[in-house]
């Protein structure tokens, strides 16, 4: 009885995985500094959410959508709200979930007592990517227009949620040219 509760311990033991970081689920979007959600990004409030899509589809439909013809399409698009200009630039940013797979550590540990050498090398993590966009506003009065005291924050928080959800409705980006 103790062999058999032994031996099933060890192959949950064996078989299991140990996260090592594991990337945020963002449900709609998220209000919070770059610098908190990756070092990567700048110290500015900024309005993120997950990107299901495929890589450079933000990208694609920015460019689209404001006509910028692949010019400062990562820094600086204009957009308007009522009669105020306003100015956003985004980054999309990868966060993988990182495991340490605990059967190839042992095996491999196994073959290289053994001295025959660590095979299962590329097993011993397994990485899953999400990607995100990040989105940071500004204008030529506020120089963070996400911060909690932002005169204009309401506004844009509705314009970026309009945003975010044309551009996770649309597949065809030409459609967009049609409805503006």
């Amino acid at each position: 009885m103790r062999t058999s509760i032994l031996l099933v311990f060890s192959v949950f033991y064996l078989t299991s995985c140990i996260p090592l970081r594991i990337a945020p689920v963002v449900k709609d979007y998220r209000i919070t500094q770059g610098k908190k959600f990756k070092r990567s990004l700048p110290n500015r409030e900024m309005f993120i959410f997950e990107d299901p899509k495929e890589a450079d589809e933000f990208y694609k439909y920015v460019n689209i959508k404001f006509n910028l013809n692949n010019e400062n399409v990562y820094d600086d698009v204009p957009f308007e709200i009522g009669e105020r200009q306003f100015f956003f630039s985004f980054y999309e940013v990868e966060i993988p979930t990182k495991t340490l797979n605990l059967f190839p550590l042992v095996i491999d540990g196994l073959l290289l007592t053994a001295e025959i050498g660590p095979v299962l090398n590329d097993l011993h993590e397994s990485r899953k990517g999400h990607w995100y966009i990040a989105i940071e506003t500004y204008s030529d009065l506020e120089k963070d227009c996400l911060q909690v005291n932002s005169l204009s924050r309401k506004a844009v928080l509705e314009y970026l949620r309009t945003l975010k959800k044309e551009y996770l409705s649309t597949e065809l980006y030409n459609e967009i040219t049609l409805k503006n």
